[in-house]
């Protein structure tokens, strides 16, 4: 059985954990394959809104399991506090939440690099979460990390304790102001890590590929957005780990020739949080509205979204690094009251006009072409068949099927899980 994925192609935060969630019921397995609790999925239903972090968005639904793949890096702390906030669920976690043991850990000692270094930067901040991503990912390719597997050895805090120590020695160095008490730290994250042996630790890649000759449908959940990737993302302003297609692979120990259909998540508009380039950012009322009819915060960190039109030149770019197979529009609602809309679909790059990403899109080489469509008035969050929508709307998705080469499939009109339609 072929695996299928789901991915971002924005600069994240374009509801993958609904999407998710709606879709869940059509797999056995939902595999998160890279990210950690820097990611943000929002879920909404009966009225509740619901974030998770490092934990897969299938964990709502009791016939799902859900795997944390060796590409994660994790947190105990801020992971036990996830599971501690699930519990009036009634989720059987032992069963239906297991563990990579290739996995890599976020020690606090990371979280304190994290804070220094981005301290250091001064003005040239890249916008960090703050939650040791970076310097777990750096651990990790620099052959020093700790792993799930790890922490099944009986010595494990000796390796703890080399490697916490040789981060202090990295904070000095910064010459920074990073008030911490390492004690208090380490007595949280040490109880955190008997919480978290609890569960279920699996050599995920052996598990999934038994998965697939039993016949068991998988969903890989991507974290972040395809314009963060480490590679093909707006470097340095990006995250440490491949946000695209490729990462479902290395993240998880899936062989390409299993993947099947590649669900690429956008909004109608465009957002980003945190600092780094963003061509069709606005900065006047329209710009203002978006972010407030749209409720635009970071899930994770709570600072305000910047808000932007569509930039198709972006969007064709992250769906052919992606190879993505069916398209799923979010926040469609958020635009219904927009006397016009603005499509960005090519770029003046030092006064040539292009059609594809560069690799500068500094604000300084760029300025965005834009097209201008029609836009609707109707309240789309009580709809809930397509050939209700207004025929605006219905132009603007053909505009973009169009010129991307990919049917959307799902039009998201609200944040609820049946605020969702469905297109044949």
């Amino acid at each position: 059985m072929a695996v299928d994925l789901l991915l971002g192609l924005q600069w994240g935060d374009e509801g993958k954990g609904k999407i998710v969630d709606v879709l869940t019921k059509n797999y056995d397995i939902i595999a998160r394959f890279q990210g950690g609790p820097n990611a943000g999925h929002t879920l909404e239903f009966d009225g509740i809104k619901h974030v998770l972090r490092t934990i897969p968005s299938g964990i709502f639904h009791k016939n799902s399991v859900n795997v944390i793949g060796n590409g994660v890096v994790i947190d105990p702390v801020v992971f036990v506090k996830e599971l501690e906030a699930l519990e009036k669920f009634n989720i059987d976690f032992k069963k239906n939440l297991i563990v990579s043991r290739k996995a890599h850990v976020i020690l606090p000692t990371h979280r304190l690099l994290d804070a220094a270094s981005e301290a250091s930067k001064g003005k040239a901040k890249i916008g960090s979460t703050l939650k040791g991503i970076g310097p777990t990912y750096m651990d990790k390719t620099g052959r020093n990390g700790i792993r799930i597997g790890d922490l099944e050895l009986e010595n494990w805090q000796d390796k703890y304790r080399a490697l916490a120590d040789k981060h202090e020695a990295m904070i000095s160095f910064y010459n920074v102001d990073v008030q911490y008490d390492l004690a208090d730290l380490e007595a949280e994250f040490f109880a955190a890590v008997e919480t978290l042996k609890t569960l279920t630790f699996i050599d995920s890649e052996e598990y999934l590929h038994q998965a697939q000759k039993e016949g068991k449908t998988i969903l890989a959940e991507g974290a972040q957005g395809s314009l963060l990737d480490i590679d093909f993302g707006t470097y340095p302003f990006v995250t440490s780990s491949n946000t695209t297609a490729a990462g479902a692979c290395t993240g998880l120990g899936v062989p390409p020739n299993k993947v099947k259909d590649v669900f690429g998540i956008f909004k109608a508009y465009t957002t980003r949080v945190g600092s780094g380039p963003f061509p069709t950012e606005l900065f006047d009322e329209v710009g203002e509205n978006m972010a407030r009819i749209g409720n635009e915060f970071g899930a994770v960190t709570g600072r305000p979204r910047r808000c932007g039109w569509l930039d198709l030149v972006a969007l064709r770019y992250a769906v052919q690094v992606n190879g993505v197979t069916q398209l799923i529009m979010m926040k469609a609602d958020v635009l219904s009251g927009f006397e016009k809309l603005k499509i960005c679909t090519a770029y003046n790059y030092k006064g040539d006009t292009i059609q594809h990403f560069p690799y500068n899109i500094e604000a300084e080489n760029v300025t965005p072409i834009y097209t201008e469509m029609k836009g609707w008035k109707a309240d789309l969050t009580k709809m809930s068949e397509a050939s209700q929508l207004p025929q605006a709307l219905n132009d603007y998705i053909e505009y973009l099927e169009k010129e991307l080469d990919v049917p959307i499939k799902i039009v998201s009109v609200g944040p609820d899980r049946k605020q969702t339609i469905h297109r044949k």
